[in-house]
């Protein structure tokens, strides 16, 4: 499973390393969102949550949408700005069909959930299959898509106004710490592109990501089996001292190619998929190891796995039916929806690297 970014040439000039406060904003939101994603931020987050103000935990829980189990294009900047207001201006620039197919995104997969022509927002057919996936993610969700196409510069300004309340309660301390982490990672390597190259400063980002020979592209162990263009506008690199052990790539169809990756810390670097595979004999399916990687990332129904993965509804079941039996997943019914849920402890349980691996 890889992702390929075509460079369009090999200069090392089409590799950006900076610091985005709202793309490090958009990891802590994550964080709070999927605490059993990050064992070691657990503390952090149940921190925040207590000293929250309700109105603001209400309005964090109606937006996750956004930052959930996929980041919205525009909360991963490729054209990082100082400040965190800076960046939201940016947002405020883009225009509603571009910010309303982004925020739309609910899955991850080869077949990522996007629309293109017509759009949502005027098309009555896209916007019944936007609304559609919304509601299998649950009934909070699909207010917020309801309320977003019907009235996107409300929806708009509010989670802006939402995102501005999380610096008080919790982004600015926080960001105080973590800058400092990501600037001396910055150093290392920028100091790394100019001396040794792209290809030392992407071994340094993570073993994930590799340079092809020529230089003219890269290749990343992700989710997604699919070629993502840069068309010759390079690729930004953010570093995140709260994404760990994510590496997000935002690489949609019109925007510069993002990447964010964790900072290391004393924590070792996650072995490869390939290493995990061997690990687990008794999944040695290819199809079960996708399913377990769009799992881990939130509950999915059998109808967005097999969307997910271009595959049938009867073949994910066969599927999903071996990873009960395993004691890897588990099914809640919410009204006609089977959401399944990868069994965090029981993954936690065959090592850290499993966990790691499937999160990346």
């Amino acid at each position: 499973m890889t992702l390929r970014i075509d460079l369009g040439g090999p200069r090392a000039g089409r590799l950006r390393f900076a610091a985005s406060p709202l793309a490090e904003l958009t990891a802590m939101l994550h964080v709070l969102a999927e605490p059993a994603h990050h064992p070691r931020l657990a503390a952090w987050a149940a921190g925040v949550w207590a000293g929250m103000p309700p109105e603001l935990a209400e309005r964090l829980r109606e937006a996750e949408f956004l930052w959930r189990s996929s980041r919205a294009d525009f909360l991963v900047p490729a054209r990082p700005r100082p400040t965190l207001a800076e960046e939201l201006d940016d947002v405020d620039r883009i225009d509603d069909e571009a910010y309303v197919t982004a925020a739309l995104i609910t899955t991850c997969g080869s077949n990522r959930v996007r629309f293109g022509t017509p759009s949502p927002l005027t098309d009555a057919a896209a916007r019944e299959r936007a609304l559609d996936l919304a509601q299998a993610r649950g009934a909070l969700q699909q207010a917020f898509a309801e309320r977003l196409l019907t009235d996107p510069a409300a929806v708009r300004a509010r989670v802006r106004r939402t995102l501005e309340q999380c610096a008080d309660a919790f982004f600015d301390a926080a960001w105080t710490g973590a800058a400092a982490r990501l600037a001396a990672d910055l150093r290392l390597k920028n100091d790394l592109l100019r001396r040794q190259g792209p290809a030392a400063a992407l071994a340094s980002v993570s073993r994930a990501i590799t340079l092809a020979p020529g230089g003219d592209h890269l290749v990343i162990d992700k989710v997604q089996d699919k070629t993502a263009f840069a068309d010759g506008t390079g690729v930004t690199f953010l570093p995140s001292v709260f994404g760990s052990p994510h590496l997000v790539v935002v690489h949609a169809p019109g925007w510069r190619p993002v990447v964010q990756y964790p900072v290391p810390d004393e924590a070792a670097e996650p072995v490869s998929l390939d290493t995990v595979t061997r690990r687990l004999e008794a999944l040695a399916h290819p199809v079960r190891l996708r399913l377990l990687r769009t799992l881990a990332r939130g509950p999915h129904t059998t109808g967005e796995l097999a969307h997910s993965w271009e595959l049938s509804a009867p073949e994910v079941s066969r599927h999903l039916a071996v990873l009960r039996r395993a004691g890897l997943i588990t099914a809640r019914r919410d009204g006609r929806y089977l959401h399944h849920t990868l069994d965090l402890p029981a993954v936690t349980a065959l090592g850290t690297d499993l966990l790691a691996a499937l999160l990346r």
